[in-house]
């Protein structure tokens, strides 16, 4: 069975925590997770995902430049192979994420990768409800592929 991806750029505890929680929910099934920083994740990884969640945090109104790093590595080694994989995409975002969504949303097309729900913007100061909303995505997006509706 081909692994859950969860690439998710996290340079504070607030945002580790939030990645933490899209693995936990996602490990309440049995599909395998595989938890990589943006810098550790390459074009293998993706090549081998049955569906990828992405996590970045917004930076200047753009995604971190650590997800953008992983973009401009994978990108024309996965761009013929990787048409339709299912995505799900989650912003911490201090501000309202419009540009971070934006961002990645435009690469994404370029990829032909699917986004499979709109993208979470956990916007603000933290709330433990963040935790939560997190939890509940790394399990709807493992049980998806493990249905086969992703």
């Amino acid at each position: 069975m081909r692994p859950l991806l969860l690439i998710a750029n996290t340079p504070s505890d607030n945002t580790l925590a939030l990645r933490q929680a899209v693995a936990a929910g996602a490990k309440r099934t049995d599909l395998p997770v595989l938890e990589l920083s943006p810098f550790e994740a390459n074009a293998e990884h993706v090549l081998n995902a049955s569906a990828i969640i992405l996590g970045t945090t917004e930076n200047f109104g753009y995604m971190s430049g650590a997800l953008k790093d992983f973009f401009e590595r994978i990108y024309y080694p996965c761009l013929e192979q990787t048409q339709a994989l299912p995505v799900a995409l989650y912003v911490r975002a201090g501000t309202d994420g419009t540009g971070t969504v934006n961002s990645v949303e435009r690469i994404m097309i370029g990829l032909r990768w699917k986004l499979v729900q709109e993208p979470i913007v956990l916007k603000g100061a933290f709330r433990s409800e963040f935790l939560q909303t997190c939890e509940e995505l790394g399990e709807a997006m493992a049980e998806g592929v493990l249905l086969g509706i992703f």
